[in-house]
């Protein structure tokens, strides 16, 4: 490490791209890496809790024209595999999920020539009146980008309609990583980057809070990963709508791109871009470790390499797990690995506002787990 970058890391200063670039690297020892960004994020989160959300991830059809290589999810119109559900079909769901303590819904699909706006809409009025204390977190850019091409309308337009039917956050899905080369490598029928942070922009614009993604270990370079992280920076410093930050590795079993790279990002790599996303990303109040996206120990050391929370209870979910990868855990299990790294546990919801807070350590309700 260099003594600059040492200077920067030790007053908390704004980092650069080539600062970056060096974190990432693994020029910076990974244990020293994880005491600056785990100093960085007790500096803005001093209450040392990390939150949880209960949630369940319905996908409303697996239909897809984009045919992204990364994924096993999505089925072609003709597939025998393929459905769309209906308004009430999807209600249902989320009502069984409630019923078992959700408070929210992320609801993403394919991009479906076949769904319009009024689906959407209709998706959402179904969900508020069969479970209104249920959250709905609707829709990230490339269905939006994609919608908006169908119907022949701005994205503008779109986003106005999901803010007028009291949509108040969207999910950040679909940024894969912000590089125009790796999109035409992985996913070159999906949004481009620019158009991915222009929707991000409107949405902030119109009130709504968002999530910023990222899947990476596929074919992109770790300047590709940095400037993705700057560009979400950027956007941060014009809107402030930005929540958090949520990482994931690229699972590789059963998609096209899996069968030819045959390579799986390495844990330790999680931890060096949980940390690296902690010291660029000054201006997301949260950075997510996710015990579901990699697996429960890689998620609780990344407590310790600047994430703050550790994602959600999942009821439901189907695009991992048609990559083969379908971990599980439960809320007393969720406790115990959060408070043996040192945290008080708290439930939150979707504006990262703590609902609950759990005793820090054990000896409280929940010393049986």
């Amino acid at each position: 490490m260099t003594t600059t970058l040492m200077r920067k890391l030790e007053r908390g200063v704004r980092l650069g791209a080539a600062d970056g670039a060096e974190l990432l690297a693994g020029r910076v020892p990974l244990a020293d890496l994880m005491h600056y960004a785990h100093a960085a994020r007790m500096r803005r989160h001093p209450e040392g809790r990390v939150t949880f959300v209960y949630d369940t991830n319905p996908n409303y059809t697996n239909v897809c024209a984009t045919e992204c290589r990364f994924c096993a999810f999505w089925r072609s119109e003709r597939s025998k595999e393929a459905y769309t559900l209906s308004p009430d079909e999807l209600a249902a769901r989320v009502r069984s999920a409630a019923d078992a303590g959700a408070t929210t819904v992320l609801l993403q699909g394919g991009h479906n020539p076949a769904i319009r706006l009024a689906d959407w809409l209709a998706y959402i009025e179904a969900i508020r009146a069969a479970c209104p204390e249920v959250h709905i977190h609707p829709y990230s850019p490339p269905e939006i980008a994609y919608l908006a091409e169908v119907e022949g309308i701005p994205t503008q337009v779109i986003v106005e309609a999901l803010a007028a039917a009291g949509i108040r956050t969207l999910p950040g899905g679909g940024a894969e990583v912000l590089a125009e080369r790796v999109r035409q490598l992985i996913a070159p029928g999906k949004c481009t980057p620019a158009q991915w942070l222009a929707i991000m922009g409107q949405a902030h614009r119109a009130g709504m809070k968002t999530t910023a993604t990222m899947m990476y270990g596929h074919v992109e370079r770790p300047d590709e990963i940095v400037g993705h992280l700057l560009a979400v920076r950027e956007l941060q410093d014009a809107t402030g709508g930005f929540s958090s930050f949520i990482p994931w590795s690229f699972k590789p079993g059963r998609s096209t791109l899996g069968k030819q790279l045959k390579v799986q990002a390495h844990p330790l790599m999680y931890l060096r871009v949980i940390a690296t996303a902690r010291l660029l990303l000054d201006n997301v109040p949260h950075v997510q470790s996710s015990w579901f996206s990699e697996d429960l120990r890689t998620g609780q050391l990344g407590l310790l390499a600047g994430a703050d929370d550790f994602g959600g209870l999942l009821f439901e979910e189907s695009v991992l797990n048609k990559a083969g990868h379908a971990p599980k855990t439960s809320l007393e299990r969720t406790l115990e690995v959060i408070r043996d790294m040192g945290f008080t546990p708290a439930q939150r919801d979707s504006m990262y506002e703590v609902v609950r807070t759990y005793p820090a350590a054990a000896g409280g309700i929940f010393a049986s787990a």
